[in-house]
């Protein structure tokens, strides 16, 4: 039985190229581990960006035949989206060989350090890398593991979804979507907010509890949100963007000035280079974890300066033409509507693009995109859809983009749909102006990067 991390060595990961499993590798990579793995958007002779990182960071990688595992692989490792009909897992029962899930093999991990747990239902991959940045800058050789590119990361050559600190911290994000962050027993937990997501309010409060009550030292709550506030159990510890609260932290002053923002915390003055009122609290939740790490504000604030975002975050693709093309990973109702309003504060017209991914839960969240949706847009704003993105699997294709599009047509909302995608670009053209924002949404789709390169040559 796996029960800790000295109790295995050979590694092989099943969909090694997934965000969260490859960032788990790397970093088992990083502390001396034998890894290896397959994926099934690898394919012989072909260029693969993630797979060429990998093989740096000293991962062999294998195409998903079952020829990367043996009599010597110690463990087998598998996302929530490996099924068990995949011929790898079988092979590896045949052998005899543990399987264990990615969030499982994280919380051995997170066991073995001093570990931070960001959970919530939006920014965590934001807050867990400004909280990285703050801690590295402060001296404290943090590590983290996060569903998201750091740019920093990146810009050594990365992907940048995992370092390996030589200090005791380590920073990871805790997925509520699959109940895994119940698994997580972290030394500080952070609970951003609470949205419908995945799943109903009732049961995501449920985890969160059980997220709160594992939690071993510290808890910190922000106050700002209904929901998480239920759980706050400390105000000098806890924050709030609300200038009336009593927690601990609050954050004032917000202004947007094109691509910066600029704000206060307790009253020092905090300035970054990002959009949106979300950032400002996902900053302030960092902030109030940092600051109960022993680092004080203004290093906060000196940190955060050079923060550098991370991958398809509100990413600035460029302007051409007058139009400002962002790429956002925005895929929930709330975090959809915080996307549209953060550009909101840089142009007179916001044209958003948003491809849903999966019928189910495109199909839960129906009603709830629709009111958030339909709630952001102003006058002028507008929003366009093309069709659900599938990953494949067993699943009922009941519903489309387009029946989103008819819901916010009759709310007297301009909405579009456009089936197909690489549609997109034409169909928009006449709709844009020399001062716009063109915004592209999406999540779980590996080749939205490429669609919003695209989008950037034909503008």
């Amino acid at each position: 039985m796996i029960l800790d991390i000295a109790d295995f060595n050979d590694i092989f990961f099943i969909g090694i190229a997934g965000t969260g499993m490859s960032a788990v590798a790397q970093w088992l990579s990083g502390v001396g581990k034998k890894v290896s793995g397959s994926d099934r958007y690898f394919s012989a002779g072909a260029d693969n960006d993630t797979k060429k990182k990998l093989t740096e960071a000293g991962i062999r990688c294998f195409l998903q035949n079952g020829e990367g595992i043996s009599k010597e692989t110690d463990l087998v490792v598998v996302s929530t989206a490996v099924e068990d009909t995949v011929a790898e897992v079988q092979k590896a029962k045949q052998l005899g060989i543990p399987i264990i899930k990615r969030s499982e093999l994280l919380a051995l991990i997170a066991k073995s350090k001093r570990t931070i747990a960001v959970g919530g239902t939006s920014g965590k991959s934001t807050t867990s890398a400004m909280l990285f940045e703050i801690l590295q800058y402060a001296g404290l050789e943090p590590g983290v593991i996060s569903g998201a590119g750091l740019v920093s990361i990146i810009n050594e050559g990365k992907i940048g979804n995992a370092k390996v600190g030589n200090g005791e911290l380590l920073v990871i994000e805790a997925d509520e979507s699959d109940g895994s962050i119940i698994q997580y027993e972290p030394e500080i937990g952070l609970l951003l907010n609470i949205d419908k997501d995945h799943q109903e309010i009732d049961e995501l409060m449920r985890i969160f509890q059980i997220f709160k009550n594992n939690t071993r030292k510290l808890f910190v709550v922000n106050q700002s949100n209904a929901l998480s506030k239920k759980f706050s159990q400390n105000i000098l510890h806890d924050f709030s963007v609300d200038p009336n609260s009593k927690a601990g932290y609050i954050a004032t002053d917000f202004h947007q000035n094109e691509l910066v923002i600029s704000f206060k915390i307790n009253n020092v003055d905090f300035l970054l280079n990002t959009l949106g009122e979300h950032n400002m609290e996902n900053a302030l939740a960092a902030t109030a974890v940092a600051s109960q790490l022993g680092v004080d504000l203004k290093t906060c604030a000196e940190s955060l300066k050079n923060y550098q975002g991370i991958y398809r975050r509100h990413q600035v693709i460029g302007k051409k033409h007058g139009v400002l093309l962002i790429d956002d990973y925005a895929h929930n109702p709330a975090k959809c509507a915080a996307s549209i309003r953060a550009c909101q504060h840089i142009a007179p017209k916001v044209i958003a693009w948003f491809q849903p991914h999966g019928y189910g839960p495109t199909r839960f969240l129906r009603n709830d995109f629709v009111h958030e949706i339909a709630g952001a847009l102003r006058a002028g704003d507008e929003i366009w859809m093309s069709e659900i993105f599938y990953a494949g699997g067993t699943t009922t294709k009941n519903i489309s983009s387009g029946d989103l599009v008819h819901d916010l047509i009759a709310l007297n909302k301009p909405a579009f749909f456009v089936e197909q995608r690489n549609d997109f670009i034409n169909n928009v053209r006449s709709h844009l102006t020399d001062d716009c924002v063109l915004l592209l949404m999406g999540a779980r789709d590996p080749s939205l990067e490429l669609f919003a390169q695209e989008v950037w040559k034909e503008l």
